[in-house]
């Protein structure tokens, strides 16, 4: 009878911490890049470029996954498994590319490419890096970004460009690490904006020097 009773507790004990263990599911926090508008400056440029419609942004496949990427080395690429990505960090920074460019005035208009269209220049680009890296002795996020401007009725790169921005994280949690990436992302595309509207400033300073068109010529 008692050999019985140690049993049935045993059974009962063990029931018991199954039921404690399944209840401890653990779901995923979701994040998103939090891309600030962009301010509106002074046109300081001698025109706008016409128009200009902004392919979405390449990725590469491991950034795809949907889980945020840590590094230990710079040939290991780790993914947090309960932290992820609410919406895709490639059309994010696409967004924020064409907020940028519409806040320089420097074309008529800026839209998203939608392969109907016949924009006089396209922009496309690639969100190479988007990480947080662990292997210098400290947490910090890398974030490398890329864009070429091709004048469609030649085919022309008038622009080329690439920005690499590292930045520390203020505390070791992945709240910060966004916010860290997000500020990055924030700076690169300012950036690579900025660099192209100098580009672009000096090929039309040139063409006016020379009294020939500038468009579709990277000079």
């Amino acid at each position: 009878m008692i050999a019985r009773t140690l049993t049935i507790a045993c059974f009962a004990f063990s029931a018991l911490l199954l039921t404690s263990c399944a209840g401890k599911i653990r779901y995923p926090d979701y994040y998103m890049l939090a891309m600030a508008p962009s301010k509106q400056v002074a046109a300081n440029d001698p025109g706008p470029f016409a128009t200009v419609a902004v392919r979405r942004l390449e990725t590469p496949a491991y950034l795809r996954q949907g889980r945020i990427v840590y590094r230990q080395s710079p040939q290991e690429v780790g993914f947090y498994d309960y932290h992820r990505w609410a919406s895709d960090p490639g059309q994010i920074v696409t967004l924020a590319v064409i907020d940028a460019l519409r806040s320089t005035g420097m074309f008529t208009s800026v839209e998203s490419y939608d392969g109907q269209d016949h924009p006089e220049y396209l922009l496309r680009g690639r969100l190479e890096r988007l990480d947080e890296v662990d292997y210098s002795n400290k947490v910090q996020v890398e974030v490398t970004l890329s864009a070429e401007l091709v004048y469609t009725r030649t085919g022309a790169v008038v622009f080329a460009g690439a920005v690499t921005k590292t930045a520390g994280v203020g505390a070791r949690d992945v709240s910060s690490v966004v916010a860290a990436m997000s500020q990055t992302s924030q700076d690169s595309v300012s950036q690579l904006v900025a660099d192209m509207q100098q580009r672009l400033r000096k090929s039309t300073v040139a063409a006016g020097n020379t009294g020939t068109a500038s468009a579709g010529v990277n000079r």
